[in-house]
């Protein structure tokens, strides 16, 4: 047998949960043609996987990398965790389908500090054209899901209301036309302008010609909380019959777990993914705004945070007057115009700048346009909240998902070591998950949840997406303090059958795809 790749001497975590076993990997025309004992074959390339372990991608079910998959660094960042698969179009908010140029410039300028600007993208597309923008481009795969703020700007622009018939119809004709073009489900990011408008029968109602595809959402409440969110989750799935799939899950597993069982005993199909940190992170305007600023019209709210003589200026300092327990736990991570900030807290900026934290806040959200960005430390942040994570990822609906913003000099760590921490920490380190189970929560059921039948399996037939893994050292690197520190434990990696990793470097090949659901 002659093979396009060959990968020897490792042991095979398959992804069906099965125990591993020591076989070989012989790679034909992009995808895997034999496991077994195959050392004798000739291969073009030949990698000895001799103590490591070899598995399929991994596919991270949440990440910000619509414009940012297209940089080399970002595309280092994943590979070196084993990633191979972004699942784009988050929090209902991203480029495709925007009509309109107001509708563009919303999605485009209201999560800067999230998606950044797009390099190939400056005006209205639709998802077959953006999504074939990501072929040959990256030496990583993509999936899309369709945002449903960026379709409700281009129905009803910032208003803030439900939506009346005509413009549900409007945006029921988008959310059908981008499923046609190969998007993977619908998104909605329910703290976010203006998708925090919508009521539960206006996304009931988007999600029912899903058709098994997810409703994956940015929930309107976590933490504490999440009861409010989790509810409103159920009724939406049950309205539609909509499969669910829950973003960043978070907050004490004593509240979170059984809101999960109690929606499964409702017949709810649900999964969520975590990532594996206690802070967050996100635009500086979701964290400190009130909802009655209108962020979904950044020249309004601009303009009302910078007259002196503003009624809703006053208001809004009285209203932070009393938020002294917020600025400290505020990171800035994307400051444009104020470089020299990003990677302070919001007091010890403000003290730099000569005023108080809220003031210093006011001036940053003015001069940016709102396009700043932050970490946050959560109140649940200790020992308990540690805990809580490893509670809610053994659970057997739990994905993958670094939430990675790649936008600002100073952005969480998630984005370049989630899935490195996930194998390092908590599966050798802290045996919260085998590496069997590992195989199964970071790649082959979000690749099912995702319909994508073809890529998550080590098995004669599949596409070989493969990542060699070595388990005594694979770890993250990246820290609050350095978080674009790439992984280690990961020097090898094949996506469509093509090495895009050797040696732990990028081996300049670009055969990423936008995957379109089966």
């Amino acid at each position: 047998m002659t093979f396009d790749v060959l990968i020897t001497g490792g042991r095979v975590v398959d992804g069906t949960g099965a125990p591993a076993f020591r076989a070989d990997v012989g790679v034909r025309g992009g995808r895997v043609e034999a496991v077994g004992r195959l050392g004798a074959a000739e291969a073009a390339v030949r990698i000895d996987a001799a103590g490591k372990l070899v598995l399929p991608g991994l596919v991270d079910c949440h990440a910000h990398g619509d414009a940012a998959v297209f940089d080399p660094l970002v595309q280092h960042a994943a590979l070196r965790q084993g990633v191979t698969t972004f699942v784009l179009g988050q929090d209902g908010l991203s480029f495709a389908p925007a009509v309109s140029p107001a509708a563009f410039a919303y999605a485009s300028r209201y999560f800067a500090a999230v998606n950044g600007p797009h390099p190939h993208v400056d005006g209205p597309v639709s998802v077959a054209d953006l999504l074939a923008g990501y072929d040959g481009r990256a030496a990583l795969n993509t999936v899309y899901l369709l945002p449903h703020a960026t379709i409700r700007f281009d129905a009803m622009g910032p208003a803030e209301r439900a939506a009346d018939g005509d413009e549900l119809r409007a945006m029921l004709r988008a959310v059908e036309r981008g499923l046609a073009e190969g998007a993977a489900g619908l998104s909605s990011g329910l703290e976010y302008a203006p998708g925090r408008y919508a009521d539960a029968a206006e996304l009931a109602a988007l999600c029912a010609p899903l058709g098994g595809l997810p409703y994956v959402t940015h929930m309107r409440a976590y933490g504490a909380s999440a009861s409010v969110g989790m509810t409103e989750v159920v009724e939406i799935a049950r309205r539609s019959g909509a499969a669910v799939h829950v973003s960043h899950l978070h907050g004490p597993a004593s509240i979170l777990l059984p809101l999960v069982e109690d929606a499964r005993r409702q017949d709810v199909d649900l999964t969520f993914d975590t990532y594996p940190y206690l802070r967050a992170s996100t635009i500086l305007a979701m964290v400190t705004l009130p909802p009655w600023v209108p962020a979904a019209d950044p020249d309004r709210a601009v303009a009302m945070l910078s007259s002196e003589l503003s009624s809703e200026r006053e208001r809004l300092a009285g209203e932070w007057a009393g938020r002294d327990d917020l600025w400290p736990r505020i990171t800035l991570s994307h400051a444009p115009g104020f470089e020299w900030a990003e990677g302070m807290t919001l007091p010890a900026a403000a003290a730099e700048y000569g005023v108080t934290p809220a003031e210093f806040c006011r001036v940053l959200l003015v001069k940016t346009r709102l396009q700043a960005g932050c970490v946050r430390a959560r109140p649940d942040e200790g020992p308990a909240g540690e805990e809580s994570v490893r509670a809610v990822m053994r659970d057997p609906g739990h994905t993958g998902g670094s939430d990675g913003i790649y936008v600002g000099g100073h952005p969480h760590p998630r984005g370049f070591g989630a899935f490195a921490r996930y194998l390092g920490r908590h599966v050798r380190e802290l045996g919260d998950l085998t590496w069997e189970q590992a195989a199964v929560h970071l790649a082959s059921h979000p690749a099912r949840r995702f319909r994508l039948p073809d890529r998550s399996l080590v098995r004669r037939g599949q596409v070989a997406d493969l990542v060699v893994v070595d388990p005594a050292t694979v770890a993250d690197t990246a820290t609050y303090e350095k978080p674009r520190s790439l992984a280690v434990g990961v020097d090898d990696v094949l996506v469509g059958g093509v090495p895009v990793l050797r040696g732990g470097e990028l081996t300049g090949a670009t055969p990423g795809r936008a995957l379109r659901p089966a």
